[in-house]
């Protein structure tokens, strides 16, 4: 038996009025999810657990059967995995993201946030503006080190684990109250914002109708993680699909495989192909057991407010990633277990997440089951499906029938 989950990040949502009062998943063209959910368990998992912030961190670990209520430290520490930072136990990681935010008279305080990615800036632009922050604050204290488009990393030695809010948390906002109160972090984003307006890269990048990245913004402060070995948790070889550092970074401290697919950039235009082609492999050709196919364009469009490409990012998962999957391990005769779902909503309405419960469809090719009429938020609900704790998932995954 083979098990896959495709996860489409922040990819439910509430009903939209433009679309005639469905969510983009209900009114997405999906026929190959269609299809299977005629024959699949539909209904919601709850993946966020009580008093936590409804993050794409929590809610993966969940997924992927860890319960963040013991094993989250942070969020960026375990993008810090990923990107291949030795982090020491006094270490604290903070994400880094390149944002644009309003050059308005006045300094930091008086500017609103833009934009959370920069319009998802390529990671060699963010080399240009990284190679400036290192050469004004790295020290023995604080280093820098380059992630993935507008997604980096701060590790701040013998530093503290303060409150900070994320950037897609405030879009529109003014910045002024959402400011680290720990003063080495306000005066780095402070000078950050007065090095970065200016530089000719984002002289250029305006030039060319794209957004600056004009200011460094701090958060997901965490310590280093500590998860289960998956395959000895869950006996399956796994292996992890992703552009996302955060997903590699949880990968690799769990002791699964990642694989680097070009082209896969965590945007709207992802190499789909090149990661259906990697799990294809590492399924069919590499003896991996298990592989988590993870997904991020409905997410970042979810964040920009575009109910047009949050359709496009679903239709494309459905005709980009499941078709040739499902196609392809039906002509291998493998026995298989899918199961597609989101890690929580980003509904277009307020333009970051929620804590939600979230429609999971679970397909097995050796069982027939009544299934539901189609795939999305209101399937999931008529079901009165409600599976509590959203780590627990996994053992329905893997479970033998």
């Amino acid at each position: 038996m083979k098990y896959i989950i495709v996860l489409g990040d922040g990819m439910a949502d509430e009903p939209i009025d433009s679309l005639n009062n469905m969510t983009p998943l209900e009114y997405a063209k999906t026929p190959t999810l269609d299809c299977l959910s005629k024959k699949s368990e539909v209904g919601l998992l709850n993946t966020i657990p009580e008093g936590m912030s409804p993050g794409s961190d929590t809610a993966n670990l969940s997924v992927l059967g860890y319960d963040p209520k013991r094993y989250y430290s942070g969020r960026s520490p375990l993008e810090a995995l990923s990107i291949g930072v030795q982090m020491k136990s006094s270490d604290v990681a903070i994400r880094c993201n390149f944002v644009t935010i309003t050059q308005n008279e006045g300094d930091l305080r008086n500017q609103v946030m833009i934009d959370h990615s920069a319009d998802e800036i390529s990671t060699s632009d963010c080399r240009v503006l990284l190679d400036t922050i290192q050469a004004n604050f790295t020290d023995e204290e604080f280093q820098f080190y380059l992630g993935t488009s507008y997604r980096h990393c701060l590790i701040w030695n013998q530093g503290l684990v303060t409150d900070l809010t994320p950037p897609h948390d405030i879009l529109g906002k003014e910045v002024k109250d959402y400011l680290p109160k720990e003063d080495k972090l306000l005066k780095m984003m402070e000078k950050s914002y007065q090095l970065l307006r200016d530089h000719p890269l984002n002289l250029e990048r305006v030039k060319q109708g794209k957004n600056p990245a004009n200011c460094c913004w701090f958060w997901g402060a965490g310590t280093k993680p500590s998860l289960q070995n998956f395959e000895v948790k869950t006996g399956k070889r796994g292996m992890m699909i992703s552009a996302v550092d955060l997903l590699k970074g949880i990968a690799i401290g769990a002791g699964m495989s990642t694989v680097n697919i070009e082209g896969a950039n965590g945007g709207l235009h992802t190499n789909y192909a090149g990661k259906t082609s990697a799990a294809l492999k590492a399924l069919l050709e590499d003896g991996y057991d298990f592989v988590y196919v993870h997904i991020e364009a409905a997410d970042e469009m979810g964040h920009q407010g575009s109910v047009e490409r949050k359709v496009q990012a679903i239709e494309w998962i459905d005709e980009k990633v499941l078709a040739p999957l499902v196609a392809a391990l039906d002509e291998s005769e493998e026995d298989y277990r899918l199961l597609v779902l989101p890690d929580h909503p980003t509904p277009i309405r307020i333009r970051t997440h929620t804590s939600d419960p979230v429609p999971y469809l679970l397909y097995d090719n050796t069982v027939s089951v009544k299934g539901t009429k189609s795939y999305c938020e209101k399937s999931a609900k008529e079901t009165d499906i409600y599976i509590e704790y959203g780590y627990k998932m996994i053992d329905k995954l893997f479970e033998k029938n």
